[in-house]
């Protein structure tokens, strides 16, 4: 806006005109290059940066492959801690007289003297006993394969196969004798 209180009308080039292109300017590395100035104090600190670079770097895999190991460990020993519970509460189990009789006869069938033990043959609970089967079909039904393509592969396949030699020990055969059994008397 003007002072006037006009808005002022910028011209802006048309979409529709051509542009010129623009020439390239080329770009010389050398001068670019030899423009920068570089003091003595610059050119060590660059150095010192590359070098703590180079030292620090290898430091810094260590570090994060050792992190890594030491997690891992870490979690070994979680697992191995939760294993070892474990069989702790199971010795702790097997020294109550009343488990070790109720394992003795679950797993060994023992039973204490004067008891009749029965064995339940199939004690399959209802849920996994299994249901009638659908009828079977009187039709024949035809096999939706080539049987005559998978014939001359099963030859062509038994054919190609290479014979296995049995593996020979290194001791030798007996040789057969020609009496190696009296004759029959009679």
């Amino acid at each position: 806006m003007t002072r006037g209180g006009a808005v002022a009308k910028t011209t802006a080039p048309s979409s529709r005109a051509r542009r010129t292109p623009r020439e390239r300017r080329s770009v010389d590395v050398r001068a670019w290059l030899g423009g920068i100035r570089l003091s003595g104090f610059m050119v060590i600190m660059l150095g010192l940066v590359v070098l703590a670079a180079f030292v620090l770097v290898p430091t810094i895999g260590t570090y994060v492959s050792q992190r890594q190991e030491i997690a891992a460990l870490e979690h070994a020993v979680e697992v191995s801690s939760a294993e070892v519970a474990a069989l702790e509460a199971q010795r702790e189990r097997w020294q109550d007289p009343a488990y070790i009789t109720t394992q003795a006869r679950e797993r060994l069938y023992y039973v204490r003297p004067g008891e009749v033990p029965y064995l339940v043959v199939d004690d399959l609970p209802a849920s996994e006993v299994p249901q009638e089967q659908a009828p079977v079909s009187d039709e024949v039904e035809r096999t939706r394969t080539d049987w005559m393509s998978q014939l001359v592969r099963s030859v062509a396949a038994a054919g190609l196969a290479q014979t296995i030699k049995a593996p020979s020990i290194g001791v030798p055969d007996p040789a057969p004798t020609e009496s190696a059994t009296p004759p029959p008397e009679g």
